[in-house]
């Protein structure tokens, strides 16, 4: 006896679709699911079951050995129609199965326990379900469990599909904020071709500059993952890359970074305050095209903390320009500086100069 549609078959099958979960490869959290249900309720068979218009596909099964069957001799898709859980002790005792041949064979499936899948409104897209080849009964133990990991798997089908979600929406404001800076970028741009005065061209070409490395800088963390926690070592090693792209051939660029996990926003601190220093140094730290080279240093310490050393060998700060004072770009590393939550050192020297600080990974336990 074949099964009736499911009196919201429309609604149902969206709702199963927006998993994208069908004809994926099988995966090791959910066949652990499958298993774990069998060996609880020593059943040779388990299986993760969705309903499809005209089939039903396995995403876990143990026992099986196969991925899908017809909807034509789908016992789940008589269970769809029921209650949150359904055991049939003897499925020969069972009207709808008496005819089908799953049940009739030699050897047939002769018992059934399963638990819907049910999303958040309420539509069931499939069970989770043990079966045997002789009739039995279940353990109350044995149908709480099967109950449990079926909200499990339906966890996991939501993270799955919240994942996805969460990936579409970086990618759309990747693509706004990279429009958005790059239209930005070309109106300095023109702007600049019809100043009048030196000054103002010089200003406007600190501004270009300035939002081509935000720009930069976006697209290097959007690289690095964009994700709640980075690996700062992958993330500055990828900003290396951007540094010695826009060094002139006299400067060197040299990045050292143990591995530690921050922050997206801490990351787009440190590295908008990197930026400064590298592109204030490539500036200002050797004229006449003199030889130079700007390190980078990153060390995780004892107790957890990060430690940043910028330093270049160039011809260190003007003079009357102490540590406490400087221009714009220093000024902008100390507001960065604050944000990450450390405090900024400046060690001027003939011979060069060196900003330190220290700064806390948030959202991550100290050792």
């Amino acid at each position: 006896m074949e099964a009736e549609p499911h009196p919201q078959q429309r609604d149902r099958l969206r709702a199963l679709y927006s998993y994208e979960v069908l004809d994926t490869a099988r995966e090791k959290d959910f066949d652990d699911i499958a298993q774990l249900a069998a060996r609880i309720c020593g059943t040779p068979i388990a299986v993760v079951n969705l309903i499809d218009a005209e089939r039903q596909w396995f995403k876990a099964e143990t026992g099986l050995g196969v991925r899908e069957t017809p909807l034509a001799t789908s016992i789940c898709s008589h269970v769809i129609l029921e209650d949150d859980f359904v055991e049939i002790r003897d499925t020969l005792e069972d009207r709808r199965m008496v005819a089908n041949p799953l049940c009739c064979g030699d050897p047939g499936l002769r018992f059934y326990a399963g638990a819907l899948l049910k999303t958040d409104a309420g539509l069931p897209i499939g069970t989770l379900c043990v079966l045997d080849y002789d009739p039995r009964e279940l353990t109350e133990l044995q149908r709480d469990t099967i109950r449990i990991l079926a909200r499990q798997v339906m966890a996991q089908l939501e993270m799955r599909k919240a994942l996805r979600a969460s990936k579409v929406l970086r990618q759309e404001v990747d693509h706004r904020v990279k429009n958005s800076l790059q239209s930005l970028s070309a109106f300095v741009r023109i702007q600049g071709r019809y100043s009048e005065t030196e000054e103002a061209r010089s200003a406007l070409s600190t501004v270009q500059n300035r939002i081509e490395a935000v720009a930069t800088l976006h697209e290097q963390l959007y690289r690095a993952d964009a994700g709640p926690l980075i690996d700062v070592s992958q993330y500055i090693g990828n900003l290396q890359s951007y540094f010695t792209g826009y060094a002139p051939p006299n400067v060197s660029v040299q990045v050292a970074s143990d591995s530690a996990a921050i922050s997206s926003q801490q990351a787009a601190a440190l590295g908008t305050l990197i930026n400064e220093f590298v592109a204030n140094s490539i500036k200002h730290a050797f004229p006449d095209g003199r030889p130079g080279q700007i390190s980078i240093s990153l060390e995780r310490e004892d107790d957890g903390d990060i430690r940043v050393v910028c330093a270049d060998d160039g011809v260190g700060l003007p003079k009357g320009i102490g540590s406490k004072s400087g221009g714009l770009g220093m000024k902008v590393a100390e507001v960065l500086c604050a944000e990450l939550g450390g405090d900024l050192t400046i060690d001027p020297s003939p011979t060069g100069l060196v900003i330190s600080f220290r700064f806390t990974p948030q959202g991550v336990a100290t050792v």
